[in-house]
């Protein structure tokens, strides 16, 4: 029987030590392996996830950094243990932003006449360029109202999913990419949203698609079927490797590439015509 802590009832704030020993966890490291990589004694860190001694500022920084938390959980940390949040979070349009978003709008569009988006941390279609349309005639409009989830869009039956010739390759490509996600931020928006693509209706087999075959190749294709004919894609993702802002951290940019000279026609065609 799972019983709720005292201090959730109560609406009393997460201690520290609760955040960090969840953290601890989530790696799969032991005490004395955390101490060792943050070099602090067993005992130390045993008081500090105890709430028997309260790190420093220092401290805690030191062990969101061994532990490999993102900012926004750093953050977290920083407030659990009594400090100021460090990392700033402004939204893409944000004035403090214009660099950075110039830079997204300008590989957006140097892209061109291939698709490149920009997502959030939960897959939230940020930004996109003139081709991407191209590839959602089809899809029933209310997935593509409001805030547009893109893993939603590709899988859900109403949405890409029909398009795609080989889906059940692409589904398993984007569920070891979501659980690969999960694992690094430990986000519970994450998990809610693979549990509800996993409903979806799986195309014959699906749960048989393995990512190591020789299907691949060199990287995952996305077969997708258009009013120009089937196209292929081959994918990269690209993400602020420095950045010291919470969204621009979570920020990831999807550019696709012709797989080959087919697709790479039709889609010359087609930025022609846009």
């Amino acid at each position: 029987m799972n019983t709720v802590p005292a201090f959730a009832a109560a609406g009393v704030p997460r201690p520290f030590g609760d955040h960090l020993r969840h953290w601890r966890q989530h790696r799969r490291l032991s005490q004395m392996d955390l101490a060792t990589l943050a070099d602090i004694s067993t005992r130390h860190l045993s008081f500090i996830e105890t709430g028997r001694s309260l790190p420093s500022r220092e401290m805690v920084l030191r062990l969101a950094s061994r532990l490999d938390v993102p900012l926004r959980e750093r953050n977290a940390l920083l407030v659990a243990a009594g400090y100021a949040p460090m990392y700033r979070e402004r939204p893409l349009d944000h004035p403090d932003l214009a660099d950075a978003r110039r830079a997204v709008d300008t590989i957006l569009a140097s892209h061109e006449p291939y698709p490149a988006l920009a997502i959030d941390r939960h897959w939230n279609l940020v930004a996109a360029n003139r081709m991407v349309p191209h590839l959602l005639a089809g899809a029933d409009p209310a997935l593509l109202s409001g805030p547009v989830n893109v893993l939603r869009l590709s899988l859900h039956p109403k949405g890409l999913a029909p398009a795609i010739v080989n889906l059940g390759q692409w589904r398993a490509h984007l569920f070891e990419r979501l659980a690969q996600q999960i694992h690094a931020t430990a986000d519970d928006e994450l998990v809610a949203l693979r549990d509800e693509l996993r409903g979806y209706p799986a195309p014959e087999g699906a749960q048989d698609v393995h990512l190591a075959g020789e299907h691949l190749g060199v990287a995952m294709p996305l077969r997708f079927r258009t009013p120009a004919g089937e196209l292929s894609f081959i994918s990269t993702t690209t993400i602020f490797g420095t950045a010291v802002d919470v969204t621009l951290q979570e920020l990831a940019l999807e550019t696709f590439f012709p797989a080959d000279a087919q697709t790479g026609a039709a889609l010359r065609q087609l930025g022609e015509a846009a």
